[in-house]
């Protein structure tokens, strides 16, 4: 298996092809940040970003992405740590209650701002189907609009 690249680092890993990604990321290699939900795709807490797509970890396998870039929730912040302007937001706008489903957000909404930069709630409520049991919908929205922000002045 050739290398994968995983938050801008070629890593060898030794799992079969057929290993959901979201076990090669973290029993393989260590990223215990993307979290296990649902198993099935819906809930989001496992969102990776594949060649820049939120994609549920769950539902993708190992060799298929052999050849793509992979970012989970640990690589979202810049080379130097800083965070990026979606994870300051998320802390600013107090986002997270219980915080197991917050690292699938953030690779969600760092997905719809990479493609829609200035998002209107509707277009959040299209694109983020990511599930929050604590309910902290509200305080999403308002991260989402400020990190929004945030990167127009950047």
């Amino acid at each position: 298996m050739p290398p994968v690249n995983v938050n801008g680092t070629l890593r060898t890993v030794t799992a079969p092809q057929d290993k959901p990604l979201l076990w090669v990321l973290r029993e393989d290699l260590g990223f215990r940040g993307t979290k296990y939900g649902c198993g099935a795709s819906q809930c989001g807490a496992c969102r990776v970003l594949v060649n820049g797509e939120s994609t549920p970890s769950c539902a993708i396998t190992l060799g298929e992405v052999a050849d793509a870039t992979v970012v989970t929730v640990e690589g979202l912040s810049g080379a130097d740590g800083a965070l990026s302007p979606v994870q300051q937001a998320w802390i600013d706008e107090q986002v997270p209650q219980c915080g197991f489903c917050q690292p699938g957000f953030l690779v969600a909404v760092t997905a719809l701002l990479d493609r829609v930069p200035n998002p209107s709630d509707a277009e959040i409520d299209d694109a983020i189907t990511n599930i929050c049991r604590c309910g902290t919908y509200p305080r999403i929205r308002r991260a989402i609009h400020r990190a929004a922000a945030a990167r127009s002045q950047a």
